[in-house]
């Protein structure tokens, strides 16, 4: 179980640790043939200890990085895009520190050898620009993972006749429950096994999935754009063409969603887009 309650998906950390793993047999014959390089004879024990350190603290930041991706989702704008971004410099420091502590304490401590890491700027601004490299590569992987294991949608099912439509939902906030009124909703977004609620900028997560959230909602104010979105219409301020076919929503939030051409016939019955 995950900190936040969510229930793990056992393929995420597998997936990550058998990527490590191989990014590691991929490094540690770099690593010994950039020491021969520098005319240092290493073997490999010296090799899988160094890379080991700095795979050990990429693992450790997984979950950092992940938390980025809830927090602010790279689909919502050029705002959160700009987060992530800059995100890459405390994952730089946090990594190089990291992997010199762990260097430190197993050569220093463990092993016994006299063994130093100088934390230059140097050495900092070398450390960065593979950092960019490995950082980019780590959310290209969060992003698209989310995207495979995303699970199909089912047709969503209709409300029975005369029933209630709810009006508020009690949505759990750092220990406390707190009651939403659905009208503030700006669009909800599918993660896994819950949604997670747009509201007023706020991100807040429900026990639900997307479809069933859908078949709860009134689906004149809610409609489907695309198999990870659900928007409240009365927050759309704009729709423009993008791509293949797909159209962008701008919401009044500033997010930015995407419309795609299988759900655009549900908007257009609501809204008309006029081409």
């Amino acid at each position: 179980m995950a900190p936040d309650g969510r229930s793990t998906d056992w393929r995420v950390p597998a997936f990550w640790a058998a990527a490590l793993t191989l990014s590691m047999a991929a490094r540690v014959p770099v690593e010994i043939a950039d020491a021969g390089r520098r005319g240092i004879d290493m073997d490999v024990g010296r090799a899988i200890a160094l890379e080991g350190a700095s795979h050990l603290v990429v693992a450790a930041l997984l979950p950092a990085i992940y938390w980025l991706h809830r927090r602010w989702p790279v689909v919502a704008g050029p705002r959160n895009i700009a987060i992530h971004v800059l995100a890459v410099v405390p994952y730089s420091i946090l990594h190089t520190l990291g992997m010199a502590a762990l260097r430190l304490l197993w050569f220093n401590a463990i092993v016994g050898e006299a063994y130093s890491f100088p934390v230059t700027a140097e050495r900092l601004g070398y450390e960065f620009a593979k950092d960019v490299i490995s950082y980019t590569m780590l959310n290209g992987g969060v992003l698209v993972l989310g995207h495979l294991l995303a699970r199909k949608p089912a047709p969503a099912p209709a409300a029975s006749p005369g029933a209630t439509l709810p009006e508020r939902f009690a949505v759990r906030r750092r220990g406390k429950e707190i009651m939403v009124e659905v009208a503030d909703i700006d669009w909800v977004e599918a993660s896994g096994n819950y949604a997670v609620l747009h509201v007023g900028g706020e991100l807040l997560e429900i026990r639900s999935s997307l479809t069933r959230l859908e078949s709860e909602l009134d689906p004149k104010r809610f409609v489907r754009v695309h198999k990870s979105h659900l928007v409240n219409i009365a927050r759309v301020v704009e729709v423009t063409p993008w791509v293949s076919g797909d159209w962008r929503i701008r919401l009044q939030d500033g997010a930015e969603v995407n419309l795609s051409r299988r759900y655009r016939p549900r908007f257009e019955a609501l809204v008309p887009v006029k081409s």
